[in-house]
């Protein structure tokens, strides 16, 4: 019986793992493609869209890219100085606000939360052309401080703090700092924000990923070539009249994904350690 009930496990868990690899090579599968279009020619993508082995065409197309009238290194810097921005401001502001939503006791408390998730479902293509007349009366048009500072404002990841806190803070922690003679902001900066790491990290990879991707509103805002950023350099790889590289386009897709893998590879043990730390039990 015993021998049966053992047999009976070891074949459940090879199912398991059969299924957990076939589920990862099927996410890797795309990346990978991507990744090997971009060392093959434009006649071999267009032959054949699939490849799963490297071409020896890497070289002729970086210099189909480097030969476009912008930069790509300018513009990686320039999508890693935005999207760092306005992950920091992000992440930090919004950890602070609810906490605010959730340690204190003060009149409004609810409805102002309302309101946050009433911000929520307002598309930001509806406020577009009203955003982009008030960035140039402010004379912020061809700057970085339009795509970073309203991250300070991310009604989404308000909500996902939230209910993080309601669900892992004890409040005895907040009164035994007061006694201790722990300020506010350092109550919340030395011990709130360490309990919030995989929250932290879970919304952090996501706004990096969503700020890193943003096309729209630096479409709209930059028009200076030093000041454009990885997804506008990447779309105008498209743009040629006569012919298309679609090997330089795959490489600048390649270049745009990479950042996003680091970022991800950097932070996934927080999100981990924290889906390890809910499923322990009292």
């Amino acid at each position: 019986m015993i021998r049966t009930y053992d047999v009976s496990r070891t074949v459940t868990k090879t199912v398991i793992y059969i299924v957990c690899i076939f589920l990862s090579a099927l996410s890797v599968l795309p990346f990978w493609i991507m990744f090997m279009n971009a060392t093959r020619s434009t006649y071999e993508i267009q032959q054949s869209a699939i490849s799963l082995l490297p071409s020896k065409y890497f070289f002729s197309n970086w210099s189909v890219l480097l030969g476009k009238s912008f930069n790509p290194l300018v513009g990686f810097l320039n999508s890693l100085l935005i999207s760092t921005g306005a992950t920091l401001c992000a992440v930090y502001f919004s950890s602070l606000t609810a906490y605010a939503l959730v340690a204190y006791e003060w009149k409004g408390r609810q409805a102002f939360f309302t309101f946050i998730m009433c911000v929520l479902m307002i598309p930001a293509q509806v406020a577009g052309i009203g955003f982009y007349q008030f960035m140039y009366r402010i004379h912020w048009t061809n700057s970085f401080l339009p795509l970073i500072l309203p991250a300070i404002a991310a009604p989404a990841m308000v909500f996902f703090m939230r209910q993080y806190l309601l669900a892992s803070l004890s409040l005895e922690i907040i009164d035994a700092a007061r006694i201790d003679g722990s300020g506010e902001f350092g109550t919340f900066n030395r011990i709130i924000l360490p309990i919030m790491k995989p929250a932290i990290a879970t919304q952090a990879i996501f706004s990096f990923v969503g700020s890193w991707n943003n096309l729209f509103t630096p479409l709209i805002l930059l028009t200076d070539k030093n000041h454009y950023t990885m997804p506008i350099m990447v779309s105008l790889l498209r743009g040629d009249i006569y012919k298309t590289e679609y090997g330089s386009v795959y490489l600048g897709l390649s270049l745009t994904t990479l950042p996003l893998f680091i970022i991800y590879f950097l932070l996934s043990r927080y999100i981990i350690a924290g889906v390890a730390l809910g499923g322990v039990k009292e």
